[in-house]
């Protein structure tokens, strides 16, 4: 990877923050966005704007073809099998949902478990807790071992018949760790359990192949692999997407209805994407795979790696960088800074780096049942991307250095 082009692709990267040159490491967040797909999207609302599946004209068919085209770049880059099992959305948050809420009043009765673990992001557990409320289902945990992974061995100490769905990260946002996603999919489908993937943290950095996952229901964001914020993909084996009735209602959705409320729906993924869609963001979704895929995911993920390492090297020297998921695979870091014997309040270190031009993450990073695990309220999340370089991470360690209580809290005063 030539690092040096690849940030030529980023005009965001020549701005100043805090007076200083940005050094962006909250990719975990967002990432930032290259020209390419800045250019889809300007292109469509320059020489296309028509809406897409309305019109009889020679623009709207412009429209149509490369939304659809989207649909089958997406496809190809999960390699689903069929391009009917991709359902645009606006992101992660909004397919996982539609899956939890779809999931359960259909498919699901009083007293059936859904399986995830402590370290989900809020958009993969909370909608099942919300909506099992009604129907009676119930909640249960994954143990995590000691340094907060799922594994095979803990998956099936908790498996029981109550169990109907598994729902869980293939990467978690905060510790980076890969979960056992073909393992555990090969378990469920013996026991006929349906299992759901948040790709939120995978896809943008792992080759996904849902197919050989066998996963039943996949969700990622496009904003967090180089696309435009506000759209994403639904993956859903056929047989369940045809099985299922959408959540919401409107045009596009319908074949015909009528005044006894008569409803016929279009076929499956037009059934769930009723009214007008993110068109801009969808042909923006698809310039970013291309713009990955041209680049190489197994290049980003090694590059990913290969920074992080580094930081972890850097960090030991200073003596004063807690890290909480050192042998993760990813390019997540995860730590908090100390000072003697106290621990920095993980949102004054956040502030502290950001007279630095340095941007991080720091709270509990929307995963709010994991605190209790880690044994601290908050930490500090460096998330490095394609366009990251050892000399920002050196940087951020040269920040680190001096990352005392006193000068951390100075910068309120």
């Amino acid at each position: 990877m030539d690092i040096s082009k690849i940030r030529k692709d980023f005009p965001i990267l020549t701005r100043t923050m805090s007076n200083k040159p940005l050094v962006y490491f909250d990719n975990g967040a967002t990432t930032l966005k290259p020209q390419p797909v800045i250019d889809a999207v300007v292109n469509y609302y320059t020489y296309l704007g028509a809406n897409a599946h309305r019109g009889d004209y020679e623009m709207s068919a412009q429209v149509d073809a490369a939304f659809e085209g989207a649909r089958v770049r997406t496809q190809k880059f999960l390699n689903a099998k069929y391009k009917e099992e991709i359902v645009f959305t606006s992101g992660s948050s909004e397919g996982l949902n539609l899956v939890a809420m779809m999931v359960t009043q259909q498919l699901l009765n009083e007293g059936d478990v859904i399986l995830s673990d402590e370290s989900e992001h809020a958009s993969s557990i909370l909608p099942w807790m919300q909506a099992g409320k009604k129907k009676g289902t119930k909640i249960d945990y994954i143990p995590l071992d000691e340094e907060g992974k799922i594994t095979v061995e803990n998956f099936k100490r908790v498996l029981t018949d109550k169990v109907k769905v598994v729902a869980i990260a293939m990467v978690s946002n905060v510790l980076g760790f890969v979960a056992p996603v073909k393992e555990i999919a090969k378990i469920c489908h013996e026991r006929g359990i349906l299992l759901v993937i948040d790709g939120a943290q995978s896809t943008p950095h792992l080759d996904i192949d849902v197919q050989d996952l066998d996963c039943d229901f996949y969700a990622f964001s496009a904003h967090k692999m180089c696309g435009p914020t506000g759209v994403g993909a639904l993956y859903g084996k056929k047989k369940w997407l045809d099985q299922l009735e959408p959540i919401f209602y409107g045009g596009e959705s319908n074949a015909r209805f009528d005044k006894s409320c008569s409803l016929t729906l279009k076929e499956t993924p037009l059934k769930f994407e009723s009214g007008t869609q993110p068109i801009e963001g969808v042909i923006g979704m698809a310039a970013a795979m291309d713009y990955l895929d041209s680049i190489g995911k197994e290049n980003i993920h090694a590059h990913e790696v290969e920074l992080k390492e580094y930081f972890l090297e850097k960090a030991k020297a200073l003596g004063n960088i807690v890290v909480y998921n050192e042998n993760a695979r990813s390019g997540i870091v995860t730590f908090n800074v100390k000072d003697k014997d106290q621990m920095i309040f993980a949102q004054d270190v956040a502030s502290y780096l950001n007279t630095f031009g340095i941007a991080v993450r720091s709270g509990q990073h929307c995963a709010k049942l994991l605190p209790d695990v880690l044994n601290t309220p908050g930490t500090c999340r460096a998330s490095f991307y394609l366009y990251n370089t050892k000399e920002e991470v050196d940087q951020l360690i040269d920040a680190l250095k001096n990352a005392t209580v006193e000068n951390c809290v100075s910068i309120f005063f």
